[in-house]
């Protein structure tokens, strides 16, 4: 299988890193070839804090997902979270040269809702256009080829620290990599589990994931708003270990495995088995004790997730309710508590129009790395590649892509 057919999407995660690989098909579906995951140690919050243990578990993962794939990595779409991550909307103008709006028109109005003042140790990810204003007709999606006088597009630009996002390329390269292109993973995520009705009418993706939760509003078939909480479901295995006195790694398993947002939906005469420390005995345990350390932690996420969209301003726009989706979305009771605290329909997203190894990636943690293969394939198609391969120094490679630019508009 030769590099061009393949696209990888890599999800840099606080508590795992995950790597899926996916081709395209004839008739246009997205097929899983190979996955592999590893658990991460170099991160914290969603941001790279040892650049040598992410490496170490960017290459073992990669190694999985090669040898299920068969074939050899070279390229990969990254995602990028934390609390460093901002978005804002913003607003371009421009007068339009022989009253037909072309490719360059686009370009310009473009640039001009992005010029707006952004501190030096931060970057713009994206720029995700809202809608186009032709002449003072709103709400149009294409403007190519329409007759104007007057352009104007509403954006929402997401900015990141300028040293996460390098760290994370870093960490790439030494793995042996040319990154492709960064994402923000709720965008991503939301690539993989809504639907297209949904993101018309107007939902809300909240992606607990395991060191952030990430926020983003969709409405009119457009992103309206972004947000990153530093909270997530290593504050819920936290709290188990402290509650039940019992090492991370058994704190995780029985959080997946035992563990209810609702006190409510836990039968009394439910127990579980607690490994101690320190080589101490086995203890037995009544369920509900767990789910009285479960079900606090997760009001609070979700009370502020509640919160960031209320103070979004879009909520009202919310018709087709709350997906949720990363690792924490699979505890039991996480969905019937979500619409108590959002008062909104709420469901479990799990990745759509899916082939080849589905059951393997049938679930809301592999959300964020199978839409990172959607997002890449919508860059392949338009041949837009945003970052230099590893070999290629960036800052030169992106002075001489400025610099092409501008003999292009002089000739």
């Amino acid at each position: 299988m030769s590099k061009s057919d393949l696209i990888v999407g890599l999800d840099i995660g606080t508590t795992k890193i995950c790597a899926v690989v996916g081709e395209l098909t004839a008739n246009g579906l997205m097929e899983v070839v190979g996955i592999g995951t590893n658990p991460s140690t170099g991160l914290r919050k969603g941001v790279v804090v040892n650049i040598d243990q992410t490496v170490q578990s960017i290459k073992k993962t990669l190694e999985e997902a090669e040898l299920m794939a068969g074939c050899e990595i070279r390229s990969v779409y990254v995602g990028i979270a934390g609390s460093h991550i901002k978005g804002f909307n913003s607003h371009g103008v421009i007068a339009v040269k022989g009253g037909e709006v072309t490719q360059r028109d686009v370009d310009r109005a473009l640039d001009a809702a992005r010029a707006v003042a952004i501190p030096a140790d931060r970057e713009v990810i994206h720029i995700l256009p809202q809608e186009f204003i032709v002449d003072n007709q709103r709400g149009i999606i294409d403007p190519l080829g329409m007759a104007a006088v007057r352009l104007e597009v509403k954006v929402h630009i997401v900015t990141g620290a300028v040293s996460s996002a390098q760290n994370i390329i870093r960490c790439c390269h030494r793995s042996s990599l040319e990154v492709a292109d960064i994402a923000l993973e709720s965008l991503s995520s939301s690539k993989a589990v809504l639907t297209g009705e949904e993101r018309e009418i107007g939902v809300a993706l909240v992606d607990l994931g395991g060191g952030t939760t990430d926020i983003a509003i969709f409405a009119n078939d457009s992103i309206k708003h972004t947000g990153v909480l530093g909270l997530g479901g290593q504050n819920l295995t936290n709290d188990v270990a402290f509650g039940l006195r019992t090492p991370m790694a058994a704190a995780e398993k029985i959080k997946l495995k035992y563990g209810c947002a609702l006190i409510d939906m836990v039968r009394s005469d439910e127990f579980i088995e607690v490994p101690s420390v320190g080589g101490r005995e086995p203890r037995r345990l009544s369920r509900q004790v767990l789910a009285e350390i479960c079900e606090p932690r997760m009001e609070e996420i979700l009370f502020l997730v509640e919160q960031e969209l209320s103070h979004s301003g879009y909520k009202d726009m919310v018709g087709a309710g709350v997906v949720l989706t990363g690792g924490a979305a699979l505890i039991e009771g996480c969905q019937e508590l979500a619409e108590q605290i959002f008062n909104l329909p709420t469901r479990i997203g799990y990745p759509l129009n899916i082939g080849g190894l589905k059951d393997v990636v049938d679930s809301p943690k592999y959300a964020t790395a199978v839409g990172l293969l959607r997002y890449g394939l919508e860059k392949e198609s338009k041949g837009q590649r945003k970052f230099a391969p590893s070999g290629e120094s960036g800052s030169f490679h992106n002075i001489l892509k400025k610099m092409k630019k501008w003999f292009s508009e002089v000739s």
